[in-house]
């Protein structure tokens, strides 16, 4: 069952505070997801309080997009008690879906706040259409499959399944090692629970192998002597098939990151909401660009791969090293333009001589030149030296406020 040609999938984007939401919703999302502070799966972002949830949720229905609130870690006992009053809570801000990875907890939001949807998490495992079928009668409205499925078999979900059941996909962002995430390596070696929004990432550590008569002997694993990244997953980067999963019919197709920037936000959600356009421009010729393919590039990332989309990855692992790669980063946010200044605030260090380049929310990028700067007062300096402090730079028309300048690193 292809998607019906009216719609189009939803672009999905991580907010792991009001800052990094914002800069989704200008650079295209149709919906977020985001955390409380309490049973949430990323625990290193600054989440959302209460009233931070009713301000984001404003925020977004204002623009037509929509809130998705996770309670996805699994639940202790000592903690059921206190979930219906945080559901209800969390309803009345005004969220329009729960992602919970826990049947028990389904049930419970569908008696505690039914006028709310309920998308069952990634964290649950669903590989097959029997479990989607059983959890859409559960009152599930929507499922996130399972990282390691192929093309083939969420094509066989989606034609086996009711068309009122919305699937969504995983297309960009960190992939884990265990199979859906559901993870005991950091719990076990430091007492940080993966499943509960506090993984140490383990799995991106380097490892060698000792011989138990022979301690401190160490043996490398691959032909590096310096040893291996042994468990070091790439990151995921659908972008260039988004029409395979388009056509497959996917309804939401979701970028990870709830602990990375603003920046990163903006060009993952600007980079797929594009491509979701392009796509419904002419299904029959997707052909993004090259500078479209570039944006996710210009990200921090690990190496890309496409994940189990075609099958088993033959070259999934970063074997040889655990960091991100870095080629740009941005350099300042645009608050404003006027007589032939944009005015900036800082996020890195720019210079006089500096060629900068401009992300706009809905457009290719433009190469912006730096002849002067001036601070926040309009005196004239050689460089921004402070951490978020105000500067403007020529430049002959106006830019949206929110809109991203980068640089590549190093420069």
């Amino acid at each position: 069952m292809a998607i019906a040609p009216d719609r189009r999938p939803e672009v999905l984007a991580p907010a792991g505070d009001m800052e990094r939401l914002r800069a989704a919703l200008l650079y295209g999302a149709d919906a977020v997801y985001l955390g409380g502070k309490e049973h949430t799966m990323r625990s290193a972002p600054k989440n959302f309080t209460m009233e931070e949830l009713e301000q984001a949720c404003r925020l977004a229905h204002s623009q037509g997009a929509r809130v998705y609130f996770t309670c996805n870690t699994l639940l202790k006992n000592q903690e059921v008690a206190g979930l219906p009053d945080y559901l209800r809570e969390a309803a009345d801000c005004g969220v329009d879906a729960f992602i919970v990875a826990d049947i028990g907890v389904l049930r419970l939001c569908r008696q505690a706040v039914p006028e709310v949807e309920v998308h069952v998490s990634t964290q649950a495992g669903v590989t097959n259409y029997l479990t989607a079928r059983a959890l859409s009668e559960m009152g599930a409205s929507r499922v996130v499959l399972a990282r390691e499925l192929s093309l083939e078999e969420i094509r066989g979900i989606r034609e086996n399944t009711p068309p009122e059941l919305e699937i969504e996909c995983f297309v960009h962002g960190a992939m884990c090692v265990s199979f859906s995430g559901r993870c005991l390596l950091s719990n076990y070696l430091l007492g940080r629970d993966a499943n509960r929004g506090e993984c140490a990432q383990p799995c991106r550590w380097r490892y060698h192998l000792v011989e138990e008569k022979r301690p401190g002997q160490y043996f490398p694993i691959t032909q590096e002597p310096e040893g291996t990244y042994l468990l070091n997953a790439k990151d995921l980067c659908l972008l260039p098939w988004l029409d395979r999963l388009c056509e497959a019919g996917v309804d939401s197709l979701k970028i990870e990151g709830r602990s990375k920037s603003a920046y990163y936000a903006a060009v993952a959600a600007g980079a797929y909401r594009r491509g979701v356009d392009l796509w419904k421009e002419d299904p029959e010729h997707y052909d993004p660009p090259r500078w479209l393919l570039e944006e996710p590039l210009k990200l921090s990332h690990r190496e890309y791969c496409s994940g189990f989309l075609f099958g088993r990855p033959e070259d999934g692992q970063c074997c040889r090293e655990g960091g991100y790669v870095r080629r740009w980063e941005a350099a300042a946010l645009v608050e404003g333009w006027q007589d032939g200044r944009l005015f900036c605030t800082q996020r890195n260090k720019v210079r006089v001589g500096d060629t900068l380049e401009a992300i706009p929310p809905r457009g290719e990028p433009a190469a912006v030149p730096v002849p002067a700067l001036w601070d926040g007062e309009g005196q004239p300096i050689p460089d921004t030296p402070h951490p978020m402090m105000a500067f403007s730079i020529p430049f002959p028309e106006p830019l949206p406020p929110g809109t991203f300048l980068r640089k590549e690193a190093g420069d």
